[in-house]
This record gives C-alpha cells, sequence and structure tokens, in this order.
C-alpha cells in the first residue's frame, strides 16, 4: 500500500511533468481507436445496405462480375422466361426480376455528371417492388414510362435536382432522356452512390439493348422455407449455368468487394498509429529516465529508511500505469470523435457515412487500453529499473543527473554493427533481381538501420551536434556556445530526443524520394515511348461508348484515331500449354502512337490477318518464336489459330507484357454484342494544328463530361497530382507522429529546465539576460531538431533509394531526389525545434533569480 501511496503522491506532484507524455499515449491510442470506430462503422454501414437489398435467394449469370462494368458496356442477363420458371419452385413466394447497370453516366440539363467522380458507381435499375425493401419514394411517384426517372434524394440534395428537371442518361446503347418524376429516400445509410430508377421496360431497351432480358432474379421464400433449401430446389428447377446466393451469400460477396479498400485503409492506418506509438516511447523512456534522474536523493533516502529496489522499481512502474491508463482514457474517448472527423472527410469525398451507423465494439476500448498501458509501462521499464538500483548513499549526494559525455562503447559498438547489417541489406535490396526477395532485404535494412541509428544516436550526438553548433549556433557567441554545451552534457537524452523526430522525417524523405522517382520515371517512359498528341479516358474506368467514339472521329484537325481495347482470352502454345492472357486489341496505327522496342519481327507486321505479337516473358517461358502459331479460345467468342508476327520488349510499364492483335481480328472472332468497347482512345493532329485539334477534341466530347483529354503535358500534370496527392495524405498522417516528436522535445527541455533551476540561477546571477537565457534553450531546442532531421532525412534518402532500385525491375528506372522537398523539411526543422522551446524558454526566464540559487 506504501508504494501506491508515493506512487500516487508523485504521480500529482509532478502531473504538469507528466501531461506531455500522456498527450502522447492520447494521440497514439485515439488513432487506433479511431481507425478500429471508422471501420466498423464503414461495415455496419455496408452490412445494413446488403441486408435491405438481398432477396433470400438471388439467380444471376455465371459470368457476372460482382458490380463491375464489363468491358462491353452491358452487364450480363438472363432471359425474362427464367423468371417464370423460378416462380413455379415449390417454396417460391415472390419473385422479380431486376435490370441493374452500372456502367452509365448521367448528366442534368447543363451537361453536369450527377454522380460520384469516384468510388462510389451510378446505378441504374428497374423499379420494382423489392425496391421498397430499401427506398421509399419521400416525392413525386414512381417511373411509369420511358420518360419518367427516379433518383435518389442524396444526389437530388447535392446537385440540387428537383420534380420535372430533366436527366439524360449515357450508355453503351446511346443517350435517352428523362423527367424527374420522384426522389427516393434510403432506408439505410446510401454509401455514397448515385442511384437512378426508371420502368423495367425502358431499363431493359435502353440499357440492356433489348426486352425480355434482366441482370438478376430475385426470389423470396415463403415461411418455414429457408434460404438453403429454396436455393436447392431452384438449382434443381433451372439447371446448371446460373449463379445462385442466398441472402447470408450476397452479403459476404458483397463484403468482399469492399473488403479489399476496407482492409487497406484499416492496416495504413494502423501503421501510423504504431509508428505514433514508436515515437511516443522514446517521449516516455526520457520522461521517466529525467524524472528518476532528478529524484535521486529522494530514491536514496526511500532505499536508506529501508525502501527495497523491488518497491522502488514497482514505485516507477505504477506512476507509469497511472500514466498509461489516464493517456488511453482519453485516447480512447478522443478516438471515437477522430472516427467521426473520419467519416464527415469521407463524406466531403463522396463516401457518405452516418453517425447513426457509428459502431464501438466492446474490443475497441479493449484494444486502445491495452496498447496505452502496456507500451507506456514497457517504455517506463529501464527507468524504473535504474531507480531500483539507486543507492542509499545517493542521498548525501545533490539531486541530478551525472553528465554523460560519451555514450557506452558495448552501446556505440551494438549500434554501428545494426547500422551496417542495415546497410548491407539495403544494398542487397538494390541489386537484387527479383522484387520478391528483393522486399524482403528491403524491410530487413529499413528495421536494422533505425534501430542501428536509434542505439547509435548518442554517439552520433557529439560529432554532429558540434558541427552544427560550429555553422548554426556559434553567430551568437557565448550563449550560443553554452546552447551547444546543454545539448552535448546528457548525448544520451539528446539521441533519444532527436530519435523520435528522426523517424518521423525518414519516413517523409523515404516516399518523397519514391514518390518523385515514381513522377520522373513515368515522364520519362511517356517521354520515350508515347507518341500520340491525346489521350481520352474515363477517370472512372468506364469503357468509352460508340457514340462518344464516333464524335471524336469527327473532330477536325486529327491525323488518325485509335481504339484501345481488352479482351480475355485462353492462350494455347505449341506444346499445348495453356495461360490465360489479357490481350490488347487496337487498329494498326496504335504503333504510331506507342513505339514499342521489338526482340523479333516487326509490330505492324502483329496488325496482320491471322497474325498477333507476344511479350518477351511470354516467349522465353514458353519457348515460342516468330512464326509459331498459337490457339486462343476468346471470351465469349470463338477460337482461332494466329501467327506470332512480333515479340516486343518486356521493358517499361506501358502495356508491358502485352500481347496485341487487330481489332479486326477480334471482330471476326467475337460476336458484336460481345465486343469490348475502349478503354481509353489515343489521337494525333494533323501536323500543325496540334492546337486546333486539341480544342476540337475537346468540343466534341463536350456532351459527355465522364471524359478527359489529355495531351502529353495534362497526362504528366496528372500523374504527379496523383502521387502528390497520396503523399500528402501520407504527410498528413505522420505529422501525428512529427507532433508527438515535437511534444518530446518540449517535455524534454522543460524537464532539463528543472533539472538546471540552480545553474540558470547562477547564470542570471553573473549577468545573463532573461532574452539571452530564452535564446539559449531555444538554440538549443533548434539544434537537436537539425540533428534529429539530418538523421532522418539522410536515412530516409537511403531507403527511398534503395526502394527505388526493387522499383527499378518493375520498369520505373530513374532515381530523383526531390532536393527542394528535403531542404524545407530541414529548414521547417529548425521552426519545428523554436516553437518546441517556447513554453520551456517563457518559464525559464520568469524563474525568480534568488529562489532558483537556493534550490536543490
Amino acid at each position: 500500500m506504501s508504494v501506491m501511496k508515493t506512487s500516487l503522491r508523485n504521480f500529482f506532484a509532478h502531473k504538469g511533468r507528466m501531461a506531455l507524455s500522456a498527450v502522447a499515449v492520447l494521440l497514439s491510442v485515439a488513432f487506433v481507436s479511431g481507425t478500429l470506430v471508422f471501420t466498423d462503422t464503414m461495415n455496419t454501414t455496408f452490412d445494413k445496405l446488403f441486408a435491405s437489398t438481398a432477396s433470400d435467394v438471388t439467380v444471376s449469370p455465371k459470368a457476372s462480375s460482382d458490380g463491375d462494368t464489363p468491358r462491353t458496356g452491358r452487364p450480363e442477363s438472363l432471359p425474362a422466361s427464367l423468371v417464370e420458371q423460378v416462380r413455379k419452385v415449390d417454396g417460391v413466394q415472390s419473385v422479380q426480376g431486376a435490370v441493374v447497370s452500372t456502367g452509365v453516366t448521367v448528366v442534368d440539363a447543363k451537361n453536369k455528371n450527377v454522380g460520384p467522380t469516384g468510388g462510389a458507381p451510378t446505378i441504374a435499375v428497374n423499379w420494382s417492388p423489392n425496391e421498397l425493401r430499401s427506398v421509399e419514394i419521400a416525392s413525386g411517384h414512381e417511373p411509369r414510362g420511358p420518360t419518367e426517372v427516379v433518383v435518389d434524394s442524396a444526389a437530388a440534395e447535392k446537385h440540387g435536382l428537383k420534380l420535372g428537371d430533366t436527366l439524360r442518361t449515357i450508355s453503351v446503347t446511346g443517350d435517352f432522356t428523362a423527367k424527374i418524376s420522384g426522389i427516393a429516400e434510403f432506408k439505410v445509410t446510401n454509401p455514397g452512390a448515385t442511384v437512378v430508377y426508371f420502368d423495367t421496360a425502358t431499363a431493359q431497351r435502353e440499357l440492356l439493348g433489348k426486352k425480355g432480358l434482366f441482370t438478376q432474379i430475385a426470389a423470396d421464400a415463403k415461411p418455414g422455407v429457408s434460404d438453403d433449401v429454396l436455393k436447392r430446389d431452384i438449382a434443381a428447377a433451372i439447371g446448371g449455368g446460373y449463379k445462385l446466393q442466398t441472402a447470408a451469400e450476397a452479403a459476404d460477396a458483397g463484403r468482399e468487394d469492399v473488403a479489399g479498400f476496407l482492409d487497406v485503409m484499416k492496416y495504413a492506418m494502423l501503421g501510423f498509429a504504431g509508428i505514433a506509438f514508436l515515437v511516443g516511447i522514446f517521449l516516455i523512456v526520457n520522461t521517466f529516465s529525467m524524472l528518476v534522474a532528478q529524484r535521486t536523493r529522494e530514491i536514496g533516502l526511500m532505499r536508506a529508511i529501508g525502501s527495497s529496489r523491488k518497491q522502488v522499481n514497482r514505485s516507477v512502474l505504477v506512476e507509469a500505469l497511472l500514466l498509461g491508463l489516464v493517456g488511453s482514457v482519453a485516447g480512447v474517448a478522443a478516438g471515437v470523435g477522430l472516427a467521426v472527423g473520419l467519416m464527415n472527410l469521407m463524406s466531403s469525398m463522396g463516401m457518405e457515412l452516418s453517425t447513426r451507423d457509428l459502431t464501438v465494439k466492446w474490443t475497441t476500448p479493449a484494444v486502445g487500453l491495452l496498447l496505452g498501458i502496456v507500451v507506456t509501462v514497457l517504455a517506463a521499464y529501464i527507468p524504473a529499473r535504474r531507480a531500483g538500483k539507486v543507492s542509499p548513499m545517493a542521498a548525501l549526494r545533490d539531486a541530478g543527473t551525472p553528465a554523460d559525455g560519451r555514450a557506452g562503447r558495448v552501446r556505440g559498438g551494438i549500434g554501428l554493427a545494426m547500422t551496417a547489417a542495415g546497410a548491407a541489406a539495403l544494398f542487397a535490396a538494390a541489386r537484387a533481381d527479383e522484387a520478391g526477395p528483393g522486399s524482403l532485404w528491403l524491410g530487413l535494412g529499413v528495421v536494422l538501420t533505425l534501430l542501428g541509428f536509434v542505439v547509435v544516436g548518442p554517439l552520433l550526438a557529439g560529432a554532429v551536434v558540434r558541427a552544427l553548433g560550429v555553422v548554426v549556433l556559434r553567430i551568437f557567441g557565448p550563449v550560443g556556445r553554452m546552447a551547444e554545451r546543454n545539448a552535448l552534457r546528457n548525448p544520451r537524452r539528446t539521441g533519444a530526443t532527436a530519435a523520435a523526430l528522426m523517424i518521423g522525417l525518414a519516413l517523409v524523405a523515404g516516399l518523397s524520394v519514391v514518390g518523385s522517382s515514381m513522377v520522373a520515371s513515368a515522364t520519362d517512359e511517356l517521354d520515350r515511348s508515347v507518341g500520340a498528341d491525346f489521350i481520352v479516358q474515363s477517370g472512372t474506368g468506364q469503357p468509352i461508348v460508340p457514340q462518344a467514339a464516333a464524335a471524336m472521329e469527327k473532330a477536325p484537325g486529327l491525323d488518325h484515331v485509335t481504339e484501345y481495347r481488352r479482351v480475355d482470352a485462353t492462350v494455347t502454345d505449341p506444346r499445348g500449354r495453356t495461360t490465360t492472357a489479357d490481350l490488347a486489341a487496337t487498329e494498326p496505327s496504335y504503333t504510331k502512337d506507342l513505339r514499342r522496342e521489338t526482340t523479333a519481327g516487326t509490330l505492324a507486321d502483329a496488325y496482320g490477318k491471322g497474325a498477333m505479337s507476344v511479350g518477351s516473358d511470354y516467349a522465353t517461358q514458353h519457348g515460342v518464336k516468330v512464326g509459331d502459331v498459337l490457339t486462343l479460345a476468346f471470351k465469349g467468342g470463338e477460337k482461332a489459330k494466329l501467327k506470332v508476327a512480333a515479340i516486343t520488349a518486356d521493358t517499361g510499364q506501358v502495356d508491358k507484357g502485352a500481347m496485341y492483335i487487330n481489332v479486326s481480328t477480334l471482330a471476326e472472332n467475337v460476336p458484336a454484342e460481345r465486343m469490348p468497347q475502349s478503354l481509353l482512345i489515343l489521337a494525333s493532329a494533323k501536323d500543325g494544328q496540334e492546337t486546333q485539334a486539341y480544342q476540337a477534341l475537346k468540343d466534341a466530347l463536350a456532351p459527355y463530361p465522364q471524359y478527359k483529354v489529355s495531351n502529353q503535358a495534362d497526362y504528366k500534370k496528372e500523374l504527379q497530382d496523383q502521387v502528390g496527392q497520396l503523399l500528402n495524405i501520407v504527410y498528413g498522417l505522420l505529422a501525428l507522429a512529427i507532433v508527438v516528436a515535437v511534444l518530446g522535445v518540449v517535455n524534454t527541455l522543460a524537464l532539463s529546465v528543472v533539472e538546471r533551476t540552480r545553474e540558470i540561477g547562477l547564470m542570471r546571477a553573473i549577468g545573463l539576460s532573461r532574452r539571452q537565457l530564452r535564446r539559449m534553450i531555444r538554440l538549443e531546442s533548434v539544434v537537436i531538431a537539425l540533428f534529429g532531421a539530418l538523421l532522418g532525412l539522410g536515412l530516409g534518402m537511403g531507403w527511398g533509394t534503395s526502394a527505388q532500385k526493387l522499383l527499378a525491375l518493375q520498369g520505373l528506372g530513374v532515381l530523383e531526389i526531390p532536393w527542394p522537398t528535403i531542404l524545407v523539411v530541414f529548414i521547417g526543422s529548425a521552426f519545428v525545434g523554436l516553437f518546441a522551446a517556447l513554453v520551456p524558454a517563457f518559464r525559464a526566464g520568469r524563474m525568480n533569480v534568488l529562489n532558483a540559487i537556493a534550490s536543490e
């Protein structure tokens, strides 16, 4: 009980010093808890949506693509006669045919796309009684003919749509218009899709190309009939060739569709939470190390009056337990707020999430509390052991920590060995011939060099801080020299404080190198290989509808237009070995639009009748050479025997491994209704008419806002912006670790000021002004921050360089160091140091000189 009383007394006596460490725990736990609440809420949202839309048994085509837009632009379909077959099955209470298509674009009277531009799709559906499971008509009425459409309320509110407004729907079968006859309100949260409803006849004609077809058949069971039994009976009645799912199976399939996105978000955010925890460990270790050092005399007195080592050790660990508990409880609460903030952020980006679905499972606070407390106690373990080793004789000495002029030789040796091993692993990653083993070497190198720099940090502090002192501090005269000596007084503490900042900046630098190299590599490859002047494609991956392609063909000033299609096929080599391939079907002008190097044959010959090309990797693996005949079984089409006329070099990223055929060859072997639509279109202008052709293309595609016309400069800018946006998100998440690191600098300086109270009083007594004192503390903070920045940026550039060498195996062969970013981060670190020193310097300047001299 006395241990608990002592711990409580010390904890509340130093509550101000504990506050910053508690904030570090709070932020780390908040990130973990917020991530778990956010992902659980998203799961709840989709579960409710799937549960409200799934019938007891759903029948769909065997080849259906689970919501993705097929390359034909039309969803796979079923004959309407199947509805009657299902209706006759015993146990069926009701059955409805459904038409669902995500291959549409809906625009308003101002030609503005009313669907999401990324993420969630635009969905066109036929209105049936089944829709009343998930929506209800909030105003107006259901669609009653080809001139009426119902739109969901979220889309109506976002785009200012009202009853009577005209919407134009663009699909692969053509464009058609209808007036809004009703607005539907979802009974559950709609995660962001725009949904439009047509009457069944219109949906069949305009979305599927003809009547008498459905994309799904939804059957509900009579009372007492289970879903599994109904599924079995329907399967027996209609035979094979169809995909049947119970409501539970359909919900599971829906979860699988979104699981990849959710998992990426979840594990990425938990990864950043782990980084924050790692940085927070340095802060907690520093805090308790300094508190133990400052209470050396007090601990010595406790030992002298009978406290055992275990009791002293336990006393410090109980303080850490209290710190972890307080920080973790606050962190769990903050995590719920963070989750709500993330939901609002996602809503602004097009994914709607409602606080009505906010889900806080019991595991979330349990995980948050466990992590926060365990990490805090473990971080305090070494300082606690150090406290237990304080002897009773320490009560006779002055309090404080003795100067640690140099790091231990053993520690330095271990750190150097780990750093050398990590550097060797990074070198092995850079020299790897395959991405898999190289990635393992890279991961090992990152971990070892990081740990090595952390361990060897105190050893490096002496040399690096002195070098920085010459450049940064000496110009400030005696004040600068005192700041330098203060930073060098305890290299272990300086190294630990700088290490917290080093981790965040190393990741920033490494990712900056990788991002800049990716953009530079892609730009270089575009310059070398792409000959087309213009690229037209959809930002959502939708195929280009025929009417838009026809409009491009008529644009003046163009030399040629090349449509690019992809088709799945099973390829059989001369030895009878089969493989599934994704073929590129283009026109012969594609050889002008994309400069592909060949290792054998001529690519233009691959566009001749009965000819094709293969990639060099395929040719090597299958022993294929020019003149060999391959057998292709086209998906949805026939078999064809094609002669290999060229082998393309599988270098770079554009069309790596592609097999090319003439689009006319595809048309000969695939029915017109199964022909894939163009994924993108390339075009080149007539000589001297680039500007006019660029504008003409934009004008021709103005009625189709889902497509974007880019010249090569635009395309490079888009690549740069995409990588930049991704990096900005990562930097924003890493800012959490940097915030914790700044708190560490603040805490270290604050405790250092307390530790040096008497020294500060003596300096003030012999003439050091308040202004000089504050400057000394600020300069000390700046040099610690710059020390951490140098280590972090150097480490990060090493990581990034090795990672780029691995990316070179995938065709991204240009290494680019973003020196402006590196320089800005380094200079910014100095300002971070200045900011961190504001409060400690202000408190030091307000000390009473006599009281400071009299302190012990």
